[in-house]
């Protein structure tokens, strides 16, 4: 969630500079309109993808803060558990030792009382009396031997079932958390993924007031609007006239061509002599003149 947040905040931010840039400078009219609309909405949604990171990240910062607690809470419990189980293994331990000194005490009272069985025949009373107080004192350390080996007994399995109740306790607990981890994890990306899709609707709604925009556009109307301010006048420059230059030579005063609310006006040509040069007319504008 953090990584998708780190791309909607560059994506936003990416629109947002976009949308600082100039183009469509030259447009006019409609089209200029629909361009500003089309750059307001990108910059729209370039801060709609911002607000979408920032969600994200609180998003993730409470799913994170959320397993924390369970991290937390989790410790206690492990904690518990592990200082039982040092104790029972501790206990185990000692256990096994007085089992093992409980047993080496009973061969003893047994080979004792065996060496007193085989010389109780004998006439060696001071020898009697020796094997009697030992057999004596070897049933005393293994009578001593089997009470400590029953109290570790004892101990040990009050340790186990207080290690086993606990142990319970803690995998229901770890049940409990686990069901709400995976509850809470799916409800985030449930609002993770509605966040994606409102932004998905967002934009649409921003780039259909685009198309709006778009339809808006006129191209008969920016024409017009066009001319209506480019335009230098209502009527075009008048033309320029064709002048004759022997005609001009000829009659200075009459022959210049002269231009009158853009209408030509020619003087007529001089009627042809013997002592004048021939004129031949090629067409009503165009004369050449012969010599």
């Amino acid at each position: 969630m953090k990584a998708r947040a780190s791309i909607e905040e560059k994506y936003g931010k990416d629109l947002l500079n976009l949308s600082k840039k100039s183009f469509g400078q030259a447009e006019l009219n409609t089209t200029k309109k629909a361009l500003e609309v089309f750059k307001q909405k990108v910059e729209n949604v370039g801060q709609a993808h911002l607000q979408l990171a920032q969600s994200i990240k609180d998003e993730a910062k409470r799913l994170e803060d959320f397993r924390e607690k369970q991290k937390e809470s989790r410790k206690k419990i492990e904690h518990t558990m592990e200082q039982l189980h040092k104790l029972k293994t501790s206990q185990y331990k000692k256990t096994m030792d007085s089992k093992k000194t409980y047993e080496q005490k009973c061969r003893d009272k047994d080979e004792a009382e065996q060496a007193l069985n085989r010389n109780a025949n004998t006439g060696n009373l001071k020898q009697q009396e020796k094997l009697t107080a030992k057999s004596s004192q070897a049933k005393s350390l293994a009578e001593e031997a089997d009470r400590n080996y029953q109290q570790n007994v004892s101990l040990l399995e009050k340790i186990r079932e207080n290690w086993l109740m606990e142990h319970t306790k803690a995998c229901e607990f770890f049940e409990i958390q686990e069901c709400e981890r995976v509850q809470y994890t799916r409800n985030t990306l449930w609002t993770h993924v509605n966040l994606l899709s409102q932004q998905c609707v967002t934009s649409d709604e921003m780039y259909e007031e685009v198309r709006k925009s778009l339809e808006g556009c006129s191209i008969s109307k920016d024409i017009e609007y066009f001319i209506d301010l480019r335009k230098t006048g209502d009527t075009p420059p008048a033309q320029v006239p064709y002048e004759n230059f022997y005609s001009l030579q000829r009659n200075p005063g009459s022959g210049r061509s002269q231009v009158s609310g853009g209408i030509r006006r020619e003087a007529p040509l001089p009627p042809a002599t013997q002592n004048d040069a021939a004129y031949s007319m090629l067409d009503g504008n165009y004369s050449l003149a012969q010599y």
